[in-house]
């Protein structure tokens, strides 16, 4: 079951890179191949809702005790959907003042420059959020996997003082019947 998880979190990540180069190209394009890419953006933002909508069926048949971290990264993708649509929604505002640009004749180089750098610095942000959200989602497992083994300790300790709890027993048990014996044998 979860290597049908996994499957589709690869599918998400290749889709998401796409989407991400492709919209940062959005701002750089013109005329038809502009219409084409965002044409071209939308049905791959379709394609990673669908492919999120899927993930989550997939956690739903997970057993709960394996749930919780399938949960935190479905939280993260669900995140970094939402960040992909924020640039997406951006990169078309800065489409519609191009066009809006073009109509009314400004020369927007400067400003567009300006939004080339600001897109290239969302973009180095976003990486690096990925990558904390990575890191975190790690110790996350790590947390869980560490009190898992916590849990599996205390109950073999538990087993051991039991285990303590009958050698005493049996060791009282046997110095008692070897004061008997040797009551019966000077007897």
């Amino acid at each position: 079951m979860s290597s049908d998880f996994e499957s589709y979190e690869q599918d998400f990540a290749v889709l998401t890179a796409e989407i991400t180069g492709r919209i940062g190209k959005v701002p750089k394009l013109i005329g038809d191949e502009k219409k084409q890419m965002i044409a071209n953006v939308e049905k791959q933002l379709e394609e990673a809702r669908e492919l999120l909508e899927q993930m989550e069926l997939e956690v739903r048949e997970i057993p709960p005790q394996s749930r919780g971290m399938y949960s935190s990264r479905m939280r993260s993708y669900k995140q970094e959907m939402g960040k992909l649509e924020a640039d997406f929604k951006r990169s078309r505002i800065a489409y519609s003042d191009e066009v809006r640009n073009e109509l009314l004749g400004d020369d927007g180089n400067s400003s567009e420059n300006q939004r080339a750098h600001l897109l290239d610095n969302t973009e180095r942000l976003e990486r690096s959020s990925r990558r904390l959200e990575a890191g975190y989602q790690i110790a996350v497992e790590t947390e869980q996997i560490g009190q898992e083994m916590l849990e599996n300790l205390s109950h073999d300790r538990e087993k051991i003082q039991r285990a303590r709890e009958r050698l005493r027993e049996t060791d009282a048990n046997l110095g008692k019947s070897s004061r008997i014996l040797t009551g019966m044998l000077r007897r």
